[in-house]
């Protein structure tokens, strides 16, 4: 039987700014020179870790731009900055860094499941090899300087990816979002915000990074988790109690439907998947959640467009979604 924080928390995101001390912040840089020579020192410094893979925004295509961002490798915001920022991935696509975005780097790990120190320790690596390359902007009174005041200190961010049916169902997430502001934390779509939570899918993360050791907010982050997980379960229990039959209903007709339809949108596989996780969470429906949800990500648009090999028409990718989700069930569900 599936631990009930895998149907819980679907993924760990863990975020570091920083800033060269030798350069103007991004807002600034208007030498396209120096923004090359920062992406440089970048990527060479990362080269020996892993295999990495430099992508420069503006000579990259907007399908790979695309899919970076519904991969969530790169933000809106690196965007703005097109002329001077780039990305750099590594193969398993867990650890990307922006480069002149809002700060010169914003280095990022994602993990599946709760992992925030599997994400810290490896994000720290990443940073300790950038740091032996150039000297970072940092004050000893106030930590590492960053380009919005909030993210000054250690510059850390830390989020998990929640999958809260329960919650929502029982129209408990507006007082959850209001004990979570009052310990500093933030609860979100899983988009960011003002994003909806589609799916019941929800972001928490932290606000605070001044004054607080590195150490302190990913503990602070985890030990909240557990709760949210505790509170979910709960959640789940009574929700089943008062009406088990309409959970069995709408899992099996989401199986059913996700099974055999011929065409079939990203909006409406995230819907039916949401009741199918929450059938399996409750044991109607043998299977593996984060199975389910790895396969969510494989169906994005530019996904399917990667996978193929080619691009596709908006009726092409409702028809290999349905197919690719269809034929993935059916090792998934048992």
């Amino acid at each position: 039987m599936m631990e009930l924080s895998e149907t819980v928390v679907l993924s760990t995101r863990v975020r570091l700014a920083r800033n060269f001390a030798a350069y103007p912040f991004p807002h600034r840089l208007f030498d396209e020179a120096v923004a090359r020579t920062v992406i440089r020192t970048v990527y060479d410094a990362l080269s020996g870790l892993d295999d990495f893979t430099l992508y420069r925004l503006a000579e990259t295509d907007d399908e790979t731009i695309k899919r970076l961002l519904e991969n969530n490798l790169i933000s809106p915001a690196l965007l703005s900055h097109k002329s001077i920022a780039a990305a750099i991935v590594n193969a398993e696509e867990t650890v990307s860094v922006m480069v002149n975005e809002e700060d010169h780097l914003r280095e990022q790990c994602i993990l599946p499941g709760s992992n925030v120190w599997g994400c810290y320790e490896l994000l720290s690596g990443i940073d300790d090899e950038i740091s032996k390359s150039a000297v970072l902007a940092y004050d000893e009174h106030f930590g590492y300087l960053t380009a919005c005041p909030t993210n000054i200190g250690t510059g850390l961010r830390c989020s998990l990816m929640l999958f809260l049916p329960a919650l929502t169902k029982n129209g408990l997430i507006p007082s959850l979002k209001e004990k979570m502001s009052r310990l500093g934390m933030v609860l979100r779509g899983a988009h960011g915000e003002g994003s909806e939570a589609s799916g019941f899918l929800y972001q928490l993360s932290i606000e605070v990074t001044l004054g607080v050791s590195e150490m302190k907010i990913l503990s602070e982050v985890n030990n909240v988790a557990l709760k949210i997980i505790q509170f979910e379960g709960e959640e789940r229990q009574n929700l089943f109690a008062a009406d088990s039959l309409s959970l069995q209903d709408s899992a099996l007709r989401a199986f059913g439907i996700l099974t055999h339809c011929v065409l079939l949108s990203y909006e409406e596989m995230i819907s039916l998947m949401a009741d199918l996780k929450l059938g399996v969470a409750l044991g109607i429906v043998k299977g593996d959640v984060p199975a389910l949800e790895d396969l969510s990500g494989a169906m994005l648009d530019t996904n399917l467009v990667m996978r193929e090999g080619k691009p596709l028409t908006e009726r092409e990718l409702k028809t290999k979604r349905a197919h690719y989700v269809k034929s993935a069930l059916q090792d998934i569900i048992g």
